[in-house]
């Protein structure tokens, strides 16, 4: 189960891992087969142990019981073809499916090395440090500056005043990317508007708004802002147009810098070939491991020693006959979750095909954890497992799996639909309105009703939320 939830590339490092802890198991195309290892092959007892290697025995037993991933009640695994449950990732043909995966620099590690270059007291430099420790992702100071005060005591032995801290603050607000370090958003927007360079007088006045007129800007009230502002409509809708340039979250074009370099690497891949689906699992799923032949070699050189064995070859035998018992059920766990992530995939394109084929959202069936659980066989904790943590490629994108299941609701003609082909309808109909006169939740019902879907107004508002789409009054444009 642990190793079924994790990605490709936990996968990798876990088998990385496990081969530096177990000798006995290999990653190559040249080694033994666990399947070659038989009951023969392992002596049942060593110099009369052999309550202790029948105990070893049971346990094993109990580690392949709970193992145990039967299909028979619903797929014949025979009908797989081997190459798509295995691939020789080393091979020079094989397609590279995936992006390699890039570490980015945080923001904090940005600030830190601007701040660097600046030639500052030791004081103000440890004071300036806390305070970009307690940025958040987003850009924002979290901290109130007496509780960096207090922390400046406690944690570095600092007595500073507010003044101190409030002029370390000021040199990091200064930093790039403008905006950082602001404690409100109306703060950040106003740090964005002073360190413009090229400057204009609709600058200057979104500055003015921002700064006396932001509880009206935010509630879009314009008509409030042109009456006490002596503003022509043509000059408010300039400078919104400035405001609306800059960047609430300045933290994220740093953030979002170092994840733009991190590619999704997915593990199964759709292909549509002369009108045909074809699925296939990411090469580097099904790994080639095997067991060491030497120790399968050494254990075989013990079974036929005729005479008794010594204490030394008795723990070094029981070290080698653990180590295979635990490279033989790695690798089994490592082919039974080749298995289940190939029929949970494999269930779920069936059940959504319509959509694979086309790429079109409208054509999403309604689908739950249940009903692939029911497809194939399998627990829905390990269907839920596959959903949340496993990507596809398709022609038409990469997803995670779990985007594909959503509950149903009735239209008109009493036929069930997805949800996710509500929301983008939904999604569709806000995009395409009048920004000056945006629709309501209750013309947006209106609006789906005659397109013959029964949904009440407070499923809009909880779609329009799942969807990030603000009421009507906050899409307000001029």
């Amino acid at each position: 189960m642990r190793l079924l939830q994790q990605p490709v590339l936990s996968l990798e490092q876990r088998i990385k891992q496990e081969i530096e802890d177990n000798p006995a198991l290999e990653e190559t195309t040249d080694l033994a087969d666990p399947d070659e290892i038989t009951d023969e092959t392992t002596p049942d007892s060593i110099d009369g142990d052999e309550d202790s290697f029948a105990d070893e025995d049971d346990d094993h037993s109990e580690l392949k019981a709970d193992n145990e991933f039967s299909y028979e009640d619903y797929l014949d695994l025979d009908d797989i073809p081997d190459y798509k449950l295995v691939s020789n990732n080393r091979s020079p043909d094989d397609e590279a499916w995936e992006s390699p995966v890039v570490s980015g620099v945080s923001f904090q590690e940005y600030l830190l090395a601007q701040m660097g270059v600046q030639k500052i007291p030791d004081k103000e430099f440890i004071i300036a440090s806390t305070i970009i420790g307690n940025i958040d992702e987003s850009g924002y100071l979290t901290r109130e500056i007496p509780a960096l005060i207090n922390d400046l005591a406690f944690n570095q032995n600092i007595e500073a005043t507010e003044a101190e801290v409030l002029e370390a603050l000021k040199l990091i607000q200064s930093f790039d990317p403008p905006g950082i370090a602001a404690r409100t958003l109306q703060e950040c927007l106003l740090l964005q508007l002073q360190y413009k360079n090229d400057r204009t007088y609709a600058t200057d006045l979104a500055e003015v708004i921002v700064r006396y007129y932001f509880d009206e800007f935010s509630k879009k009230h314009y008509e409030k802002i042109l009456q006490k502002a002596h503003i022509t409509e043509e000059e408010l809708k300039e400078a919104i147009e400035e405001i609306t340039k800059l960047n609430p979250k300045p933290g994220f074009s740093i953030s979002e810098e170092a994840r733009s370099s991190q590619y999704v690497v997915p593990d199964f891949v759709i292909a549509i070939n002369e009108g045909e689906i074809e699925l296939n699992l990411n090469s580097r799923n099904a790994p080639e491991l095997s067991i060491n032949r030497e120790y399968v070699s050494m254990l075989q050189d013990y079974n036929h020693k005729k005479k008794k064995i010594s204490s030394s070859e008795k723990a070094a035998l029981t070290f080698i006959k653990q180590k295979i018992d635990a490279a033989r059920g790695f690798i089994d766990a490592i082919k039974q979750r080749q298995e289940t992530l190939y029929v949970t995939m494999k269930a779920i394109l069936d059940y959504q095909k319509d959509y694979f084929q086309t790429g079109d959202e409208t054509r999403l069936r309604p689908m739950i954890l249940k009903d692939i659980s029911n497809k194939v066989g399998l627990d829905i904790s390990t269907v839920s497992r596959v959903a949340n943590s496993k990507y596809v490629q398709t022609p038409f994108g990469t997803f995670l799996l779990k985007s594909f299941f959503s509950e149903s609701l009735q239209n008109q003609m009493g036929e069930e639909v997805s949800t996710r082909e509500i929301k983008k309808i939904l999604n569709d109909t806000i995009e395409g309105e009048n920004k000056s006169s945006p629709l309501t939740d209750e013309e947006l019902e209106e609006i789906l009703q005659k397109k013959g879907y029964n949904i009440a107004r407070r499923t809009i508002a909880k779609y329009r939320k799942q969807l990030r789409i603000p009421v009507a009054r906050l899409r307000k444009e001029l």
